[in-house]
């Protein structure tokens, strides 16, 4: 297994950007019976206040990886919600889905097939899972999200989930490029489940589990209920456990091993 740290210059974000990568190349017999055969990849985002190491310290993706022979991609997605946000020339959509995409497919061995192609993340990377793996229903062939943040509706509407949540509306606003422009929109994940189903197109594999004392579980359940409203399948866990890496760390192996199934 390779723990690798990447820096490479993003023309969509216009900065260096970093990403980690865990490739479960181990020794001599595995590099050479893998052949031209190209690895399985994962593209995992972390949460709010994160960083590309997260998933590292704080779960056994190493292992996981390692076992069942997937490539994980990990980048810094610097509190951005991975959206693109046009006002502000800040494209961390396009970035995670296309750019990161394609410059990994040219440094490492990743097969370049949909079915191969996963996107998944926690909080506010679970919400960036969603919208991109919906977006970008071309290029991932699965989406996994883990206690993700769909709230969008609390903070439109000042809830008091918003309250607790804690983060000043002035932020928000720049997060999301704007309040007003949020629903009907490519980052509005309710629009884009209602757009891809319009479109007749094939729904990415779909994977949700959240904690059941987690402060965040009833606009998951929501969205939940939309999905089997609208008959669109997904694997659905309420597993014990909280907003944390314990939750975090046991369902990201659910989810690899999910993965193995699909």
């Amino acid at each position: 297994m390779a723990l690798i740290e990447v820096n490479f210059v993003s023309k969509l974000l216009l900065r260096t950007v970093t990403f980690n990568a865990v490739i479960p190349l181990d020794g001599l017999a595995k590099t050479e019976a893998l052949g031209d055969k190209k690895f399985k990849t994962l593209y995992l985002l972390h949460g709010s206040f994160g960083n590309h190491t997260d998933f590292i310290s704080g779960t056994r993706i190493q292992r996981w990886a390692d076992e069942h022979h997937l490539a994980v991609i990990m980048p810094a997605g610097e509190n951005q919600f991975y959206i693109d946000k046009p006002k502000f020339s800040e494209y961390y959509g396009a970035f995670v889905a296309k750019e990161l995409v394609d410059f990994t497919r040219s440094l490492l061995p990743l097969s370049d097939k949909k079915e191969d192609t996963y996107i998944a993340g926690l909080s506010m990377g679970g919400y960036g899972a969603i919208v991109n793996g919906l977006k970008y229903h071309d290029t991932f062939g699965a989406i996994g999200a883990l206690s993700p943040g769909l709230i969008l509706d609390d903070i439109i509407n000042q809830t008091q989930l918003f309250e607790d949540i804690g983060i000043a509306l002035p932020l928000c606003d720049y997060y999301l490029d704007g309040l007003e422009s949020v629903k009907g929109s490519d980052k509005d994940y309710y629009y884009l489940v209602d757009q891809l189903k319009q479109s007749g197109a094939e729904f990415p594999k779909l994977y949700m589990a959240i904690g059941q004392d987690d402060f965040i579980i009833e606009p998951v359940q929501k969205f939940k209920s939309y999905l089997d409203e609208n008959q669109i399948e997904v694997t659905y866990i309420e597993g014990a456990g909280q907003h944390d890496w314990d939750f975090w760390d046991t369902y990201v192996h659910h989810l690899i091993e999910w993965l193995d199934l699909i």
